[in-house]
């Protein structure tokens, strides 16, 4: 899948990107059960366009800038109205030995969507 067709909702996602930029690492607390976890927010990419990838805990020390990555059932999620590409618990990231030419014209995480709220009876 190629990041240019990301949305809001998507699942079992595979691509392969390069790290554009990394965030500085945060440290923040779980609201379930106070566990305390390590976040980085990474600008990653393909020819196509790019997108923010979320990189908690382990996944933080995984990556690095200008190498590239192949992502296997990943997904997208909504975080403030903009698509967040997440490895998740089942998602696994290595690295590969591809080349990418990285389109930066065109993040799809700038576009806003609105989380759309069902009511449950």
């Amino acid at each position: 899948m190629k990041i240019e067709e990301l949305g809001p909702r998507s699942r079992e996602v595979e691509t392969i990107f390069k790290v554009v930029s990394l965030g500085e690492e945060k440290e923040v607390v779980s609201r379930m059960d106070g566990s305390s976890h390590k976040l980085v927010e990474a600008l990653v990419g393909d020819e196509t366009g790019t997108v923010i990838m979320t990189l908690w805990d382990d996944d933080v020390n995984t990556v690095k800038k200008g190498k590239t990555y192949k992502l296997e059932n990943g997904y997208t999620s909504l975080f403030k109205g903009s698509v967040r590409l997440n490895s998740g618990r089942y998602g696994k990231i290595e690295e590969v030995d591809e080349e990418i030419e990285v389109n930066s014209d065109n993040n799809i995480s700038e576009k806003e969507f609105r989380r759309e709220y069902r009511r449950r009876y």
